[in-house]
């Protein structure tokens, strides 16, 4: 917690202008036994180039605001043009006043069967399907460029997250997996179904108090900061009690729960006994997590 503390009171002084994102891109082919083959080498420095280099918003973004991120994307197997595998896709964004870095997004897309020729040419366009490939990629971006919005603005991501929509309506015409409801209940339509629902509003509101009201102000003042954290997770009861072990929920805490972990151990002392209470009740699959908070 020290140093967690300690990262958010060193200010920030350069200032550049550069792409919405800045992405490592890794492709992982050890279970194909080949991880060698050039194939995967190409797929790789193509889908780093084309992430980091689309504009994919019609906004400037300073150095700071540029949105960190990460895609692995592991080949469970290959067959010519076909492939065969998941992606974990990863983003954070800075803290107002420090150089620490606060996971946004984490998510393990497990539907991700595609084709692609080596040095084929990766275009993408907002209202036309071009490949499974390219609208899997997209899609998660404009999930983190709506998440990334919603934590500086409340609501601010709806025109990215609306576009994330769209690329599922039009992908579903390839009968790809992932992209209907009857895909299963940890897919890409029921993320961003359930982001977009009246049903987890709380969702979108604690990504902005979260962030905004508490990280960001964390640099001035510690506690309150604290205080203002602890208060938006207590907001999340209202969604569970509404939809208990709600999906939503589990994407929440798979990107916050070890940062809201070290937040609760140390620094300045604020009441987390409700806090415990109600993480344990919320997010039950990381009451190991909880019970490490010392208070």
């Amino acid at each position: 917690m020290r140093n967690f503390i300690l990262s958010l009171l060193v200010l920030v002084s350069f200032v550049s202008w550069g792409q919405e994102l800045n992405c490592n891109v890794i492709v992982n082919a050890q279970f194909t036994g080949n991880e060698n083959v050039q194939v995967f080498k190409t797929l790789e420095k193509q889908l780093r180039e084309f992430v980091n280099n689309t504009q994919w918003t019609d906004k400037s973004y300073k150095n700071q605001e540029r949105i960190d991120c990460g895609m692995i994307i592991t080949i469970d197997d290959y067959n010519n043009d076909r492939f065969k595998a998941t992606i974990q896709v990863q983003s954070s964004r800075p803290v107002f006043g420090s150089t620490y870095g606060t996971p946004i997004y984490n998510f393990n897309d497990k539907d991700f069967d595609f084709q692609y020729l080596e040095f084929q040419n990766f275009v993408y366009n907002a209202d036309q399907f071009e490949s499974n490939l390219v609208s899997v990629i997209a899609f998660h971006i404009y999930v983190m460029l709506g998440l990334d919005a919603d934590s500086y603005a409340q609501n601010g991501g709806d025109d990215y997250l609306k576009q994330a929509q769209t690329i599922l309506n039009y992908s579903q015409q390839n009968n790809d997996k992932g992209w209907k409801l009857e895909d299963g209940q940890q897919t890409r339509f029921a993320l961003i179904d359930n982001i977009l629902s009246p049903t987890f509003k709380e969702f979108r509101g604690v990504m902005y108090d979260y962030h905004r009201k508490g990280l960001d102000l964390m640099s001035e003042d510690a506690k309150q900061g604290k205080q203002d954290i602890a208060n938006a997770v207590e907001n999340l009861k209202a969604m569970n009690n509404r939809r208990p072990n709600s999906f939503l929920m589990r994407v929440f805490f798979d990107a916050k729960s070890d940062e809201i972990k070290d937040i609760f151990s140390g620094g300045p002392t604020v009441n987390v006994s409700d806090l415990i209470s109600t993480l344990t009740k919320i997010a039950p699959m990381h009451s190991s997590k909880w019970r490490d908070i010392k208070f």
